[in-house]
């Protein structure tokens, strides 16, 4: 680092962050903070003075406006034809969607397979034909009539159809044609929005001819980086951009030369707030140093606006650069402020503030801002108090207007540049500013938007018009293009953008240059009426409430309440109804912080005999009574509860910070997640999902320590809910937690004879409780070992329900179509997170080999950014594992793989982490995947490459281990994620995103095989099994199938005379309920954030079981089996009936020896009662996963034959949310 960096950083912390007399920077910045998420109509109203304009001229703004917009209408046609492109394949379209994909992805797939698969998908089977001979555009109907001829070469059927010169092609070599022209055609779209590949070329380009009308700010395209090595690559381009433009532009100066413009993303591999002192220390410098190039070369420097929770630590940088010595009497220092933020005209204030400090005046750029979809869906998936960013396009345009104002009326303190595409905008800003003098102001538009507007600026016949425009010019390699296209494409292709309007001839010109003033003022400010606020997501239930960690307040108020916590003395006792018993005094355990093992947390008293004796018959005492309870009022209490957790968020975090080693955000999803399991079930009782049902009893729900709060309320609440008094035995590790979480209960109206809570040793308390009679049923997660040991117990005890959730083999599969960025951002937090330490987590990355070296350098390079130390940091990315035996074992098999000569990627635990048991994030390539044996739970990625060709070998591989909790897929080709899919065998999988943190409602969380019994929690299963007699269920797609059908008529028939006619009209109710209650078929969309597609849906188990002694049993059997689509497994000694069936039923039954069970997925037992205790008994022996074993009563409960899976799709993983961009006004 240069002299001058090491100064900057001695510099820090910013100037306007220390109060001082007339100084009104901080007063300043706290008006940015108190307007982050103000309700929009408020926000309004403060912009309407400034915005609106006098009635003359209005008149005036409009008239121009039109005579520009007739212009670019004029001109469309010769213009390079993206915005006619985009008009006519909007992304409300099939066709859109797919050209999108096809920008993002094509160009920076690796091999040639991948890029034909990419292809294939996503031109074949879309109209495309339907597109010729819309436009008026040449270019834009040349590039119709080749997508649908492309269409059609990658259709076998078609090929054969088609001429044959065309038909040789697409048999002889068309895949590589094909490839090829599509590849030059998305360089010609790219060539649209980049003006060189190197800074060199984009000089020559803009030296000569229309383009040295145009003054430049280029940009050197990349994203933000993930390594140190990518950070330092970035600021080497802008260093020698910064030379090069310099050289070029012979000392024009500032406002008449050419400029550049910098990602602080791109500059520091950790530019996000919860690293301010890195950033200040690391990135300042080298911001610095860039500043001082382009001062030397006397060149304008601007930094870009990023996403808004960068925004308060941008504007710490901009002010040590502002007020920096080494920079003063330099003009050319420049920011761009987002008008779509509702704190824009607060940040315009200061900046105007700052510049009148620093004896500066500020180069502002202001633009509407490019990240909005990606905002929205942050706000609600964070559950935010309001978004940071306007709904409504129209309100944006309006807080330009007013900001514009605000900057034009400070020309001592703002050189204004105004950047838009907007006719109407161009016009209201040459109103606003009046009669023009060189240096004023300038206009700004982007390379490939806008030429045909500011051509008539810049080149226009009236000079009373003319005005200079910079021209944003992106310079890169089209492999770096990709994310900077795609939301180009998407401005585009949005429905409110000017530029998508004004070539549709179906638009008015006078609506289109519309006042958007008047039009926010009609509407009152309200916000946009189809984006709900984040709590407002759900209609039957408020969102669970989210803090904002990037806002500075906010953290204070969190480490307050740690500070609080550290002050008290936190004890657990046995919550239990009735006296205590005299004798010795229950033994304690001290709890201690696993990140700080000096702090002792609190004490837990473990339950006794006598407590777990009390506890039971409390339970069983007050069961009748909670039964009774209206459904409306077991509702009205889980919501208080609801209400109370949000209450004590700050508390219940920072006890989670320091009795489970959570960070703060992780401990505040907890808490979110606890809050949105009490709301769910509150809904689903509402909703009468239980009317008419009857609870089972005495509920046990023994819970795990890697989720102390979020599970725990989980199990309980639904219990409680289905009416059923719970006995709660919290995991050992965490047990202070969950005395909390009962204690808000009990003040949210459950009674204390409901709900009881033991705290103690699994081996005693659990095992005491599973093994009582009196309990109904038992609710499990934890390992697999335990559940299958709870399984066995309760088989001795007949039919008691046990839905248990265990953990998983995890895999993400990665083929070369992926984005490796993306790949890295989602497999860090999927492996990393809450230090490996969830059931969801990522445990086996399958990386296709031509991608794998990329990914595997990124994915070197981020672990060596990871911050791993105590949680109570708000800059820790890692805690620790949750105690001595979990470090003692990771640190064993980490060094046993080492030793096996296992390639193994980690980093040295830094000094901080010596009293705590902390584990560094570890990556060990695997040989196979077949060498993955059990779960290492913790943070420990195992990493595996496949061949394309092999992939239908990997997916059997990971079916055979038996697990099927979650997976990932990272593919940008249909066709593969459908048929990775279409393996199953996985509850949850998620498509183009990380795989953790499923939300209550939304991905209905549960596996299958060992990973667990169903039903899955939060979802609409759940509370049916805590009943007895559950009503029906009415789902989209639900259906019996045909083999039901085929055989009710052979009953009718006289079924061959296996049975009597009694026993025949017997069977044909049992057939008429299996066909009634059946939700073979069912599947539901789930809401949640925008720019995601949750679905749920059931599937067949497979072989079904049948142990029967008659032949109307084992009938009734073939009729459950056949109404969920499985196949019935019958003993071959039993099986003289099936002779008698109907051909197309014959092969629904499978026999199988007498002497054997495998395989089977679900039993169906029906006998005398001694018989089938034995049967129980003996399958429950049976290795393998818990699977269903059912009794008639009189009837089979369906639903426990199927397995209930859940897909979650980015839908927004190109890079920006084309539904949400395709929101009209409204």
């Amino acid at each position: 680092m240069s002299r001058t960096g090491d100064a900057m950083t001695a510099r820090s912390p910013a100037p306007d962050s220390i109060p001082s007399p007339g100084n009104p920077l901080p007063e300043l910045r706290q008006a940015i903070v108190a307007l982050t998420r103000a309700p929009e109509a408020e926000c309004m109203a403060r912009l309407f003075g400034d915005a609106r304009m006098a009635p003359e001229a209005l008149a005036r703004v409009c008239t121009r406006a039109r005579q520009l917009a007739e212009g670019v209408r004029a001109g469309r046609v010769r213009a390079g034809g993206v915005d006619a492109l985009m008009h006519e394949f909007a992304l409300g379209s099939a066709e859109g969607v797919a050209l999108m994909c096809l920008a993002e992805a094509l160009l920076r797939v690796p091999d040639a397979a991948g890029r034909d698969a990419l292809i294939r998908d996503k031109l074949h089977a879309r109209d495309w034909s339907a597109h010729v001979g819309h436009s008026p555009s040449l270019f834009v109907n040349a590039a119709a009539w080749s997508l649908a001829l492309t269409g059609r070469l990658l259709s076998a059927d078609e090929s054969a159809r088609l001429p044959g010169t065309l038909a040789r092609m697409a048999t002889r070599g068309g895949e590589a044609v094909v490839r090829e022209a599509m590849e030059f055609a998305m360089r010609r779209v790219g060539r649209q929005f980049v003006m060189g590949e190197t800074i060199e070329e984009a000089l020559e380009r803009v030296a000569s001819g229309a383009a040295a009308d145009y003054r430049y700010s280029f940009d050197m395209l990349g994203e933000a980086a993930l390594t140190a090595d990518d950070a330092t690559r970035y600021a080497a381009a802008y260093a020698h951009a910064i030379h090069a433009i310099g050289g070029a532009d012979h000392w024009r100066g500032v406002r008449a030369g050419n400029g550049i413009s910098i990602k602080l993303s791109a500059l520091h591999p950790r530019y996000t707030w919860s690293q301010r002192d890195r950033v200040m220390a690391e990135l300042l410098p080298r911001v610095h140093h860039l500043c001082v190039l382009a001062r030397g070369h006397d060149i304008g420097l601007t930094i870009d606006a990023e996403e808004s929770d960068r925004l308060e630590l941008s504007l710490d940088l901009f002010a040590a650069l502002a007020t920096d010595p080494d920079l003063r009497d330099w003009a050319g220092l420049g920011m761009v402020v987002q008008a779509y933020q509702k704190r824009a005209p607060a940040v315009i204030d200061w900046l105007i503030a700052l510049g009148r400090r620093s004896g500066r005046r500020i180069m502002t750029r202001l633009v509407k801002g490019a990240y909005w979809d990606g905002e929205i869906k942050r706000a609600q998936q964070d559950g935010l108090a309001d978004y940071p960013v306007y709904t409504r396009k129209v309100h944006t345009d309006t807080a330009y207007l007013a900001c514009a104002r605000r900057m034009l009326a400070a020309p001592d303190a703002i050189y204004p540049a105004f950047a838009t595409h907007n006719a109407h905008t161009v016009a209201a800003i040459l109103e606003m500013a009046g009669p023009f003098h060189d240096g004023a102001y300038e206009f700004q538009c982007l390379h490939g938007m806008g030429e045909t507007l500011y051509r008539q600026l810049v080149a226009g016949a009236d000079p009373a018009l003319r005005r200079p425009v910079r021209v944003y010019a992106p310079v890169g390699s089209h492999e770096t293009l990709l994310a900077y296209l795609v939301r180009r494409l998407l401005e585009n292709g949005a429905n409110t953008s000017f530029v998508h309007r004004v070539v549709d001839d179906s638009v008015p010109l006078d609506m289109l240059v519309a006042d958007p003033v008047e039009r926010a003022v009609a509407q009152g400010g309200a916000p946009h009426p189809a984006i709900p606020l984040p709590g407002a997501l759900f209609v039957e239930r408020a969102n669970s409430r989210g803090f904002d960690l990037a806002a500075a307040p906010v953290r204070r108020a969190f480490l307050a309440a740690l500070e609080k916590s550290r002050a008290s003395t936190f004890t657990a006792v046995p919550r239990v109804v009735g006296e205590a018993a005299a004798g010795d005094p229950s033994p304690s355990i001290q709890i201690r912080n696993p990140a700080r093992r000096s702090d002792v947390v609190g004490t837990a008293a473990c339950a006794d005999a006598w407590q777990i004796e009390a506890a039971l018959a409390a339970a069983a005492g007050a069961a009748a009574g909670w039964a009774a309870t209206p459904a409306a009022l077991r509702a009205l209490c889980l919501e208080r509860a609801a209400q109370a957790l949000e209450a004590r968020s700050h508390a219940l975090v920072a006890l989670l910070v320091r009795e489970a080693g959570k960070t703060f955000a992780a401990g505040l999803g907890e808490v979110r997640e606890a809050v949105d399991f009490c709301r769910y079930y509150a809904a689903r009782l509402r909703a009468g999902d239980l009317t008419g049902s009857a609870p089972l009893g005495p509920v046990v729900a023994i819970s795990p320590w890697n989720f102390p709060l979020a599970i725990f309320c989980g199990q309980i609440v639904a219990a409680l809910a289905a009416g059923n008094p719970v006995i709660a035995k919290p995991a050992e590790q965490t047990p202070l937690i969950a005395d909390q979480a009962v204690a808000l209960l009990h003040e949210a109206g459950i009674p204390r004879g409901v709900l009881q809570c033991l705290p103690g040793p699994g081996a005693t308390v659990g095992a005491a409780l599973v093994a009582d009679a009196r309990v109904a049923a038992v609710m499990f997660t934890g390992s697999t070992e335990v559940a299958t040991a709870i399984h066995r117990v309760l088989a001795d005890r007949g039919d008691v329900p046990l839905i248990a959730e265990t953990g998983g083999l995890n895999a993400m599969i990665v083929d070369s179509t992926a984005l490796p960025e993306q790949v890295v951002t989602d497999v860090i937090a999927s492996a990393f997170d809450s230090a490996g330490q969830r059931c969801s987590a990522l445990r086996l990355l399958c990386l296709q080999d031509e991608i794998a070296p990329r990914v595997l350098e990124l994915l070197d390079g981020a672990l060596g950014e990871l911050r791993i130390g105590p949680p109570e940091d708000f800059a820790t990315d890692i805690g620790p594992v949750i105690d001595a035996a979990a470090h003692l074992q990771l640190d064993a098999y980490v060094d046993a793989l080492r030793a096996d000569a296992h390639c193994v990627m980690t980093r040295s635990l830094p000094d901080v982490c010596t009293d705590g048991h902390f584990v560094m994030p570890t990556v060990i390539e695997l040989r196979a995947p077949t060498e993955l044996q059990r779960e290492v739970f913790g943070p420990v990625l195992h990493v595996v490459r496949f061949a394309l060709h092999d992939l239908d070998a990997l997916l059997d591989a990971l079916g055979r281990s038996g697990y099927g909790l979650t997976r990932g897929i990272q593919s940008r080709v249909d066709s593969t994620v459908e048929r990775i899919l279409g393996h199953g065998g996985v509850g949850n999988v998620y498509v183009n995103r990380n795989m953790i943190g499923a939300v209550v409602g939304v991905q209905a969380f549960g596996g299958e095989g060992l990973s667990g019994t169903g039903p899955k929690a939060g979802g609409p299963l759940l509370l049916r099994r805590l009943v007895r007699r559950a009503p029906g269920l009415s789902l989209p797609g639900q259906c019996a199938p045909a083999d039901l059908d085929t055989l009710d008529a052979w009953l009718t028939a006289g079924a061959g005379g296996v049975v009597d006619d009694a026993a025949r009209a017997r069977l044909r109710v049992r057939v008429a309920a299996c066909r009634a209650a059946t939700l073979w078929g069912a599947v539901l969309d789930l809401p949640g954030p925008t720019g995601e597609r949750n679905s749920w849906s059931v599937h067949p188990r497979g072989v079904v079981l049948g142990l029967a002694e008659a032949v109307e049993d084992a009938v009734h059997q073939l009729a459950a089996a056949l109404a969920t689509g499985n196949r019935l497994a019958v003993p071959a000694a039993a099986a003289g009936w099936l002779s008698a069936l109907p051909e197309a039923l014959r092969g629904c039954v499978a026999l199988r020896p007498s002497d054997g069970f495998e395989p089977w997925q679900a039993a169906l037992l029906a006998g005398a009662e001694g018989r089938v205790a034995a049967w129980r008994r003996q399958l429950a022996a049976q290795p393998g996963p818990l699977r269903p074993i059912l009794v008639a009563d009189p009837d089979y409960v369906l639903e426990r034959l199927l397995v209930e899976r859940c897909v979650t799709v980015n839908t927004a993983a190109t890079g920006g949310n084309a539904g949400l961009m395709g929101l009209g006004e409204s």
